[in-house]
């Protein structure tokens, strides 16, 4: 403006006109102003400058964590006229954050519940409506294994009660859990995504028909569930998410070596009959699942090559999958929720010649093994666990070293040999192994 304010031509200084994006200063002006400039800029349209609050977000994934929630999102084009200045998520259990930029993690939330969210942005002029709800997704504790017992030797003159647990997604060493209900060794293990369950084993001379149970995501020390029918030793474990199964084991010469029983993980009580296996289980069988099916590898005190499988949801005998590429006993599984994997086996009588080898094969096919790598070096007695797409070897009998505390990790849906993932707190071997994210639950 070129006219002068006051009489005299005190002040020349022309007004200076508001800016749109002058963010936090939206709605002010500089310079000195006569009525008439003012009415008008404001007739005009010019002052305050026009705007409004942001258009809504658009959620473009959400994923989840351990109790957190990574929240993706595109700004709205339509800004109202000023910078946006925020974004925050909102989750539809009340927990927020807020930040500059995509993504946003919402924390503090519970494990295993599910939630949905929904995103606003923020400008000097107010706040956007709110985004459309994501979709629901649920925050999980990172995949754990636990190691139950075992023994200093593979004989059954020594037993450990010590519970070991790993975090199955990274590396590391093992860290104390707490410690069995009954100390033994032989024993066969399994669980749901939230209860890991061991059954059977023998301590000082005397087979245990104990089943006990840990909470996964705690520490400390199990309680009792209840009792497999007779008390043996050598057992092996399968589950998906709701059904546990106790595979064989010797209960001595006067009972039968194939029988399979189930619980249902949640409850507690005793073991129900399922059906029997096709051979004698009495020296560890294997066990992994998909969801629907469970596999079994060996398990013969004379090893040979037999897989089996059931349906887990139903009863009834076990059938014949095909045969492995080793004679397998007293060995480890590990399973997607299509891929399951034979390890640490012996491929001798009695717990003799520790095998190198890995096998694998298609959950939901039948027909024999196909060879996956090796294992860092022959070792057998160890036990097996995993998540759906890591599997976990740890424990068993070294040919160089005797008992062994090693753990070995591989990626279940390609091929190769094991790599070092960490040391369990103790050595052992004739073990029992379980997690929270196997191929059964998923």
């Amino acid at each position: 403006m070129s006219k002068t304010r006051f009489f005299g031509n005190l002040i020349k200084t022309n007004p200076t006109l508001p800016t749109a994006n002058s963010s936090s200063a939206y709605g002010t002006a500089t310079g000195i102003w006569t009525l008439e400039e003012a009415g008008a800029f404001r007739a005009a349209g010019d002052w305050p400058v026009p705007a409004s609050p942001p258009g809504a977000p658009t959620i473009t994934g959400v994923t989840g964590g351990n109790a957190q929630v990574a929240v993706a999102f595109n700004a709205n084009a339509d800004n109202g006229g000023l910078t946006v200045s925020s974004f925050t998520a909102t989750a539809s259990s009340g927990q927020t954050a807020s930040g500059s930029s995509s993504p946003l993690t919402v924390t503090s939330l519970t494990n295993g519940t599910a939630v949905t969210f929904t995103v606003t942005a923020t400008n000097a002029a107010g706040t956007s409506s709110a985004s459309s709800a994501s979709s629901s997704v649920t925050p999980v504790n990172p995949p754990r294994g636990l190691f139950f017992g075992g023994g200093t030797t593979k004989y059954n003159n020594s037993q450990l009660n010590t519970i070991d647990y790993i975090t199955i997604s990274s590396t590391g060493n093992a860290q104390d859990f707490g410690d069995l209900s009954v100390t033994r060794t032989q024993l066969g293990s399994f669980a749901s995504t939230t209860r890991a369950v061991s059954n059977g084993g023998i301590a000082g001379g005397t087979k245990k028909d104990t089943i006990d149970y840990v909470t996964i995501a705690s520490t400390g020390n199990a309680t009792d569930f209840g009792d497999i029918s007779t008390a043996r030793e050598g057992t092996g474990g399968l589950s998906n998410a709701t059904r546990g199964v106790c595979l064989g084991g010797d209960p001595g010469p006067s009972d039968s070596e194939r029988v399979i029983e189930y619980v249902t993980i949640a409850s507690t009580g005793n073991a129900t009959d399922f059906g029997d296996s096709a051979i004698d289980l009495e020296y560890g069988c294997a066990g992994c699942a998909s969801p629907t099916r469970g596999i079994m590898f060996g398990g013969s005190y004379i090893p040979d090559n037999t897989i089996q499988y059931i349906t887990i949801g139903s009863t009834g005998n076990a059938s014949d999958f095909g045969d492995l590429n080793f004679n397998a006993t007293a060995a480890g599984g590990a399973s997607s929720n299509t891929r399951a994997l034979c390890g640490r086996a012996y491929g001798g009588g009695g717990g003799s010649s520790p095998r190198l080898n890995i096998d694998y094969i298609t959950i939901a096919s039948t027909g024999n093994a196909t060879d996956f790598g090796d294992q860092g070096n022959d070792r057998g007695g160890g036990a097996g666990t995993s998540s759906n797409t890591r599997g976990i070897f740890g424990g068993g009998d070294d040919d160089n070293y005797g008992t062994i505390n090693i753990i070995e990790y591989v990626t279940i849906a390609s091929t190769g040999n094991t790599q070092d993932f960490g040391d369990l707190t103790v050595a052992r071997v004739r073990h029992g192994a379980a997690s929270s994210d196997h191929g059964g639950v998923q």
